[in-house]
């Protein structure tokens, strides 16, 4: 497989992933596109590997390799596809590899949300430094915490729910975690404007969660460039 055939496979990933993209990638720069595509593909990968099931070993050894990877990038040293667009840039990549260890620890059910938050405080420091460099802009750190949280909570379902978070039956429970997270999840008004897009989506997509207990269909497309056009103004 040639480098740009790889670095497409990753960025399918994500769009496949996040298909309200298309809808709303027409109120983000051209020339903008292809870097936050790159920037988001690399979080999902850290998703993915925070919300594996089964054997937590490959995923651990990945991380590992992740980490060693990032570290390469902050010497202009890359192996991945995506380090290819992201790599030139002077971010601080080192850091971001120190706290990707969070998320091997947080695939254990936390006491209470308190502790899910406190469990992925230094990552989401860190994606956020990193982001200031990447687009421009940083956002939340506390915000891209909880959006981690939120994703493991629609791919992991009761595994991703706190021990004391109470509920007649497991449907109960994780959409009163949802309800939790959605509460806790702070304004992106000060992010760039990709992050504030795909932040908006993820937004709507936790409140259908929150509302049936499990993962709903996308709605409208004029509902979604509704939800882009406002995010991309700021609101």
């Amino acid at each position: 497989m040639s480098d740009s055939s790889a670095l497409d496979s990753f960025l399918d990933k994500w769009r496949q992933r996040w298909p309200e993209w298309q809808v709303a990638e027409i109120f983000v720069a051209p020339e903008r596109r292809a870097l936050a595509e790159a920037w988001f593909s690399l979080l999902q990968e850290f998703d993915d590997i925070l919300n594996i099931a089964g054997d937590p070993l490959p995923a651990d050894a990945k991380l590992a390799w992740w980490g060693e990877e990032l570290r390469g990038w902050s010497q202009r040293r890359s192996r991945h596809p995506l380090g290819r667009r992201l790599e030139p840039l002077p971010a601080p990549w080192a850091a971001l590899a120190d706290a990707l260890p969070e998320l091997s620890a947080a695939r254990d059910a936390s006491a209470d949300g308190e502790a899910a938050f406190a469990g992925l405080r230094a990552y989401g420091e860190a994606v956020a430094a990193v982001e200031a460099v990447v687009l421009g802009r940083a956002p939340d750190a506390t915000a891209v915490v909880a959006q981690t949280l939120a994703t493991r909570l629609a791919e992991s379902a009761s595994a991703a729910v706190p021990r004391d978070v109470r509920g007649e039956d497991d449907r109960n429970r994780l959409r009163g975690w949802a309800r939790t997270l959605a509460r806790r999840w702070p304004p992106m008004s000060g992010a760039a404007r990709e992050r504030r897009i795909v932040d908006a989506f993820a937004r709507a997509r936790l409140r259908r969660f929150a509302g049936a207990g499990e993962a709903t269909a996308l709605p409208s497309r004029l509902r979604l460039l509704l939800t882009a056009w406002s995010a991309a103004r700021g609101g």
